[in-house]
């Protein structure tokens, strides 16, 4: 256990996202390019709601939660990266790969409440309209969100603290772009077993109960959507929940892929994995806003005035 002091002073080799060097440059910019439109696409999703008064709903209060997340998320795991190819240079120090680690799961666990807490919030929406207002509150919003928070926040913790425990002798080339719990204890000479029961019990809690939830409640709301007379009142049921489920789908397939799959050490299933990585912390924080605006006239519409300067983030 007293593994974890005697690794302070060296450094660990992260893998990257290739190991061809001409193929240094273009991915140098290809992530580049995706970090500042994930960042800047999120940015604004974020001020058209806080912006415009008609998004002041439970709906886009969760929205602009989760596009803050996406901004943390990525930008916890693609500057660190993007130097490394800029300086060709693989090193992370023992304490940064332990933050990042720490940063990594806590924004990333609270992705994955945060599309828990949305899907809630459409189940109450469509199943239970007349008890909407009440039931998400503002007060009760802000605790949910800070509730995701607080879990995320001990998740991240507990990880982060064994993780400490173990020890890393001479094999210290981490098979990811970025410190994660998995590759982390693939390159630990230490029993991480306790490491593993943890991982598969909390992890696979963290992952599992939020995805039961939102099946749950999307059944519910398919059940109650079916029950509508009219089919312009589906519809427009359906295309409320639309946006989600495809976020929800693209998110979670990616993280089951990354976390609840059993892969190997050899080249290709290293490679599988990096790009299964690149997908949940890269593409999708990526793509949200582009899902979320698309499909939604209220926010598209809010995007062009503030763009356009019809509204000023004093409201």
């Amino acid at each position: 256990m007293a593994g974890g002091n005697q690794t302070k002073g060296f450094e660990f080799l992260l893998w990257g996202f290739s190991e061809w060097p001409e193929q240094q440059s273009i991915l140098f910019l290809l992530f580049l390019w995706m970090y500042v439109i994930t960042v800047a696409g999120n940015l604004l999703i974020v001020l058209a709601i806080s912006a415009d008064v008609h998004l002041h709903t439970p709906m886009y209060f969760f929205l602009a939660s989760l596009s803050c997340a996406d901004i943390l998320f990525t930008s916890t795991t693609v500057p660190k990266a993007l130097v490394n190819i800029q300086t060709q240079s693989r090193s992370i120090s023992y304490a940064g790969c332990l933050t990042q680690l720490y940063f990594f799961l806590t924004f990333g666990d609270m992705d994955i409440f945060l599309l828990a807490t949305m899907a809630y919030d459409r189940y109450v929406a469509i199943c239970l309209p007349l008890h909407y207002t009440m039931t998400m509150s503002l007060r009760r919003c802000t605790f949910m969100v800070t509730a995701c928070w607080t879990l995320t926040n001990l998740v991240a913790m507990t990880h982060t603290f064994l993780m400490f425990q173990l020890s890393f002798c001479s094999k210290k080339i981490i098979p990811d772009f970025f410190c994660d719990l998995g590759p982390l204890m693939k390159v630990s000479c230490s029993d991480t077993q306790v490491n593993d029961l943890v991982l598969l019990f909390l992890g696979g809690a963290v992952i599992l109960i939020p995805v039961l939830l939102i099946l749950v409640s999307y059944i519910c709301i398919v059940l109650a959507i079916l029950r509508v007379p009219s089919a312009q009142g589906r519809r427009k049921a359906f295309s409320t929940c639309g946006s989600h489920l495809t976020v929800v789908a693209l998110f979670f397939g990616t993280v089951i892929r990354a976390y609840l799959c059993p892969s190997s050490s050899s080249f290709n299933s290293v490679a599988e994995d990096t790009a299964a990585a690149v997908m949940y912390t890269v593409v999708t924080p990526l793509l949200n806003p582009f899902i979320y605006s698309l499909r939604n006239k209220d926010m598209k519409r809010a995007l062009v005035r503030l763009l356009r300067g019809k509204i000023s983030l004093k409201g």
